[in-house]
């Protein structure tokens, strides 16, 4: 049975250990090499540092491990903050991850808030069980995301300008994509991608047979067209490997960002990268993955916009700290870098942390003399609200996920 924890002893900042999720798309050394440890047999996809109910971290209090979000529900408005606590029933409302990219991701969106809500609403109605596999809305929150390269990070983000699109898969396909390049000209995003989608199976194998032989042709010469190749190598009968001509293709530098907001088509392709997100398992498929893809609603959460693509750079807001840019109301990023010659100290705050300390080591300390935590490469730590003011010291860099207040 675990002891309830005093509220004395939750003024303070906790150690986490955290679940690592080995999915297929996963790196065998990425995360591994963060932490400093030996390559694995499993491909480790992300590290979840947060209180999400599937894979909650664990908190180390009165010499046991006791989970995040059970730890948090002894005292909710300590834990998070009375405003945080009674604006998200009492639950971390954001999901901070280490997220590393061996191979293709699927094509996914998240819908906003009222999609999410009516849409759960729509399928508990229908009687879907919560773990179905053709279960679109898992709970009633929206999943806006950021983005952060540790590496050099590939991926896609939102519709390219038609004008591009056009060109592209005129350059790739110009044959047997000929009627959806017209629908793409006359009628726009929205009626090309549902053409696309709905596409029969043997135009399809055409359509992929004709890409894949224009992009062996020009690849040298066009990154798009060598991802195409990719793409092709892991979905070879999936229409999705069109997606780098008709989605932007970015690479992030290590420190750039990217904000996804709701309804936008994208996919992490390859690299090492800090994902932080609203505390959500809502996600519409729309291509490269073998998983349910529901393409009417698919349809009915997109943001059929042409877009470009906006790097994200810290900026400056104390003398070690640098805050990121993030349109978000449950999640805020920021990175702090600090060296043997100096140490960071904490504002006041009323926000839930979690601190991941990437490069080097420091130690993390509050007011309370008893409360010391050793930060390595790889591990983090969770700081409650009621923490007043805490200290880093060391040769490292950390990033924080807290909320806004």
């Amino acid at each position: 049975m675990k002891t309830a924890v005093s509220l004395y002893n939750m003024n303070q900042p906790f150690k986490l250990k955290n679940p690592i999720q080995t999915y297929a798309w996963g790196s065998h050394s990425a995360i591994q090499q963060v932490m400093g440890i030996p390559p694995t047999t499993d491909p480790w996809a992300e590290l979840w540092m947060g209180a999400h109910p599937i894979a909650p971290s664990q908190v180390y209090t009165h010499n046991d491990w006791v989970s995040l979000d059970s730890f948090i529900r002894q005292s909710p408005e300590q834990m998070l903050g009375e405003k945080t606590a009674q604006k998200y029933q009492k639950t971390l409302p954001y999901l901070f991850k280490l997220l590393a990219a061996e191979k293709p991701l699927s094509i996914q969106a998240h819908p906003d808030r009222r999609q999410a809500e009516n849409g759960f609403d729509r399928e508990n109605r229908l009687g879907i069980k919560l773990d179905s596999p053709n279960r679109n809305y898992r709970d009633p929150r929206h999943k806006p995301e950021c983005i952060c390269a540790l590496t050099p990070f590939t991926g896609l983000k939102g519709f390219r300008k038609i004008d591009d699109m056009a060109s592209l898969l005129s350059a790739l396909c110009p044959e047997s994509l000929a009627d959806e390049l017209d629908i793409l000209r006359t009628k726009g995003l929205k009626f090309f991608f549902h053409s696309l989608m709905a596409i029969p199976i043997e135009k399809k194998k055409a359509v992929i047979r004709e890409t894949i032989k224009t992009a062996k042709e020009q690849a040298a010469a066009n990154p798009i067209f060598q991802w195409i190749l990719t793409l092709y190598l892991h979905y070879p009968e999936d229409i999705g490997i069109l997606s780098p001509a008709i989605l932007n293709l970015f690479r992030l530098a290590p420190g750039e960002a990217l904000f996804l907001p709701a309804g936008e088509l994208h996919a992490y392709l390859d690299g090492l990268g800090i994902e932080l997100m609203a505390n959500s398992d809502n996600v519409l498929r729309g291509g490269l993955t073998p998983k349910h893809i529901d393409v009417p609603e698919l349809m009915n959460i997109l943001n059929f916009n042409e877009s470009t693509v906006s790097i994200l750079y810290p900026e400056r807001i104390s003398d070690f700290e640098d805050r990121y840019p993030v349109l978000a109301e449950e999640f805020s990023l920021s990175v702090i870098n600090i060296t043997n010659a100096a140490f960071f100290s904490s504002s006041e705050h009323k926000s839930p942390e979690i601190v991941l300390c990437t490069q080097g080591k420091a130690d993390l300390s509050c007011d309370n003399p008893t409360v010391f935590i050793h930060l390595n490469a790889g591990d983090a730590a969770f700081i409650p609200a009621c923490v007043d003011r805490y200290k880093i010291i060391g040769d490292a860099r950390i990033y924080k996920a807290g909320v806004p207040v």
